[in-house]
């Protein structure tokens, strides 16, 4: 057993399977659709298409952040345990809840004099989070140090490049990333706009390409510029989708065609609810290691 654990929130995309078996600790969001109360659970407590078919029919969907208390229940079993923990959080651009990590963690400071709790802002997001996460799990196996995959994070979390379009832009208009005006005139000329997570973490608008076809093509050709390697790129590669399975193995066939040194074959996961309350049906992400992100 390795003297630390490594932790971060559901909110990773992955499946509840993946994160236990690379021993991975996940303490949950929380979502509410039509006044209903539920745990991100990696789609346990709903189906996603469920969900969604709810949002578009009007429920209002809203998402919160982990506490600190359910932070300092989560922490607390491992250290009682004797181990040290280090947690990655939800990228502070889209979540505050990296800061109720933090006031936990310095909580149990005192009651833990013997162990720590490092946290640390992943500054990324969905299947992004996930991959992150992968990369520390393999310098963990290689019996790397907390300190020294907590120094890694901070050097490389933001070359986790994220790249993602949609098919609907309804959910993008009323969370307010993109205008009524531009999601009306985007609708009516079937423009998906690509969009990336920045330096800071944030969800960003960069193209407005006409067509599902296009910006699937866009999604390999903005790989191809960034990722490490160019078409030789030889690591992982996640795709994650929210309700579009057949676009997202489209982009995965695409991929693997133009780089064919992957490491693996191409992960797909579903988006989770809580990235999910935000996107609504038709969102695909693309993510992979590349250059670093500088604005």
């Amino acid at each position: 057993m390795s003297d630390y654990v490594l932790s971060c929130c559901t909110t990773i995309d992955t499946a509840r399977e993946w994160a236990d078996e690379r021993g991975i600790a996940v303490v949950p969001f929380h979502y509410e659709v039509g006044g209903q109360s539920y745990e991100d659970d990696f789609w346990q407590a709903m189906r996603p298409e469920d969900m969604y078919a709810r949002m578009l029919r009007g429920e209002d969907a809203k998402t919160s952040q982990v506490s600190v208390g359910e932070y300092t229940e989560h922490f607390k079993k491992y250290l009682e345990e004797g181990r040290d923990v280090l947690h990655l959080t939800l990228s502070s651009g889209i979540s505050g809840t990296v800061n109720s990590a933090m006031i936990a963690a310095e909580e149990l400071k005192d009651k833990y004099p013997d162990n720590r709790v490092i946290v640390r802002d992943s500054r990324a997001a969905s299947s992004g989070f996930g991959l992150l996460m992968q990369r520390l799990y393999e310098l963990q196996t290689q019996g790397k140090t907390i300190d020294e995959l907590s120094d890694y994070v901070k050097e490389h979390r933001l070359e986790v490049n994220h790249w993602f379009f949609t098919s609907d832009l309804t959910f993008f208009i009323k969370g307010g990333r993109v205008t009524k005006t531009a999601g009306f005139f985007g609708t009516l000329l079937n423009i998906c706009p690509l969009l990336n997570v920045d330096f800071k973490g944030r969800l960003i608008p960069r193209e407005k390409i006409r067509t599902k076809k296009k910006v699937i093509q866009r999604s390999v050709e903005k790989m191809e510029e960034m990722a490490l390697g160019g078409s030789a790129y030889a690591d992982h590669c996640y795709i994650s989708h929210s309700a579009c399975l057949q676009d997202a193995q489209a982009l995965r066939d695409l991929v693997e065609d133009k780089f064919p040194k992957l490491k693996g074959k191409v992960e797909i996961f579903p988006i989770g609810p809580t990235i999910g309350c935000h996107t609504g049906p038709g969102c695909v992400a693309l993510f992979f290691w590349g250059q670093t992100r500088i604005d």
